[in-house]
């Protein structure tokens, strides 16, 4: 049995494991099928939700919107006291917002006296107004290194603290706090709502994310893990809209707000949203020019719910299984609801039988409770029962960025090895890289010791793939069948995927130059 036990701090491993059962429900308090998300809640054995409640654009009635977060957390533990739910403070303010009264307490949390007024739009806007951060009159980007802003901040985590929630999302920290040089504002605040959090929430703490691949002062860091969503690479010689994933950024490591300390910290790895379609009209883009734009004229979470119902099934796998060989350290946080705007799914309702739009992606099972549920609940429970397997036994080494196999020199001869390994191929376009590209970072390898270089990749589809090992990333010495160097792209050997989603073990030992392929379904 896994451990979801903390109190006031977290440790590393029950912080893996609530990621690890991590799934997002965005604007979850608007739910109009909340009885039957608990039930899927339940059996699907979710023990962390992410962006239960928060606002974009803010709801008329503020004191509203915290009572439906305290009655969704109420509900969602009764199913489960273990789980924690996320709530969400973006990156966007409204004039609206000056409806919303400063409680007295945000006051004295500042030095100041209290004061009846509501909260001052103008005075957390950027002063310098830098393009695409003022929207017209009513809206803007905050800027964190503005009183107001804090306190606005401040305000909404100490609420949802005490609606039970557990975690905040903080949006894109490095946008609001572009004039916060060295995040000293950020730090003090931050240290202000963990304080908060220590006396008021549940188990005496508050999880703190945002969209970041880390910040660290002084090799302390300033949140408990990242956040940041998937890239992708569309694939055009297959049939319909196909994208894979492409391995990237990285997870800054250093000592851990919660004492303990890695060189790579625990992250979440979502489908995002930002607006449905990205392009206007589909009749007009050519399909190539369509497959470029965003995921396919797409946000990420549209094009998700636009593929059919084996194309989610086939992709929740694949996501599952690509976050766990290239990113070791981060964990795939599952579509439970997410908005779909203008990517709306039009179906067939199974309560009266009309066709509707269903404009939220529900993973839950179509039912009469859930009539427009996507039906991917059974899907991603069977995909959790799978395990870590697959991390323990492929997984990528955990620091992304270093590919190892700098000045390193052979014991036996003392020859130098070559820092770039790269294996290339037919496959590199199922894995997000050129077809045949030689110095691919994409297909880079990792230098894992023993003259030995390694790379895992996940090979979506079925088939017969060519590759071959590219010394130093050109094509001077390149390796495939047997120990014997050639020249030039023609050098290759085959491997065979017998069933989509299969992960794919590429080893090369230098000097022996031995190469094996390893397959793990």
């Amino acid at each position: 049995m896994k451990n979801y036990t903390f109190d006031t701090t977290i440790e590393k491993e029950v912080l893996e494991n609530y990621l690890s059962r991590a799934v997002t429900a965005a604007f979850f308090i608007h739910t109009k099928t909340l009885e039957d998300d608990l039930r899927a809640i339940k059996n699907m054995g979710v023990k962390f939700i992410g962006r239960a409640s928060g606002i974009w654009t803010p709801d008329p009635d503020d004191e509203e919107h915290f009572r439906k977060s305290k009655y969704l957390a109420d509900r969602v533990h009764e199913v489960d006291t273990e789980i924690i739910l996320q709530a969400c403070i973006f990156e966007a303010v409204y004039r609206h917002i000056e409806s919303f009264k400063v409680p007295a307490y945000v006051f004295e949390a500042f030095g100041l006296e209290p004061e009846e007024r509501g909260f001052h739009f103008d005075a957390m806007k950027f002063p310098e107004e830098p393009k695409g951060f003022i929207w017209g009159e009513d809206g803007a980007l905050p800027d964190i290194n503005r009183l107001e802003t804090r306190m606005w901040f401040y305000y909404r985590a100490t609420k949802y603290i005490d609606a039970g929630y557990e975690a905040l999302h903080l949006g894109q920290i490095h946008l609001y706090t572009a004039n916060d040089r060295g995040m000293v504002k950020m730090s003090e605040l931050i240290d202000m709502i963990r304080a908060y959090g220590k006396e008021h929430a549940r188990r005496h703490k508050i999880l703190l994310d945002a969209h970041s691949h880390g910040i660290s002062i002084r090799g302390r860091l300033l949140l408990d893990y990242n956040a940041m969503p998937f890239t992708r690479y569309p694939v055009l010689d297959r049939e319909g809209e196909k994208l894979v994933l492409v391995r990237e950024g990285f997870s800054e490591g250093g000592v851990n707000p919660n004492g303990w300390s890695a060189d790579v910290m625990p992250y979440l790895m979502e489908y995002d949203n930002w607006g449905g379609k990205v392009a206007g009209d589909f009749d007009t883009c050519t399909y190539e020019e369509r497959a470029f734009k965003d995921w396919w004229g797409y946000d990420q979470i549209g094009w998700f719910a636009n593929q059919d119902n084996e194309g989610q099934k086939h992709f929740l796998e694949y996501t599952y299984k690509w976050t766990q060989i290239n990113n070791v350290n981060a964990y795939f946080e599952v579509p439970f609801r997410r908005g779909l705007d203008s990517a709306a799914v039009r179906m067939k309702r199974v309560d009266n039988g009309e066709m509707d739009y269903q404009d939220y992606y529900q993973i839950n099972t179509k039912s009469s409770e859930c009539p427009m549920g996507f039906s991917q609940e059974e899907t991603m429970k069977e995909i959790w029962s799978m395990g870590d397997e697959l991390r323990k036994k492929a997984g990528n080494p955990s620091d992304l960025i270093e590919y190892g196999g700098k000045n390193i020199y052979d014991e036996e001869t003392g020859m130098k090895l070559p820092q770039k390994i790269v294996v290339y191929g037919s496959f590199q376009p199922y894995v997000g890289a050129v077809k045949n590209d030689s110095g691919s970072d994409v297909t880079r390898m990792y230098y894992i010791g023993n003259n030995t270089y390694t790379l895992s990749v996940i090979i979506p589809f079925a088939g017969e793939y060519d590759f071959a090992i590219s010394t130093y990333g050109t094509l001077s010495a390149t390796y495939s069948s047997d120990t014997y160097p050639r020249s030039g792209s023609t050098n290759k050997s085959y491997f065979k995927v017998e069933k989509d989603n299969t992960v794919v073990q590429f080893r090369y030992t230098f000097l022996d130059n031995i190469v094996t392929v390893e397959t793990f379904e």
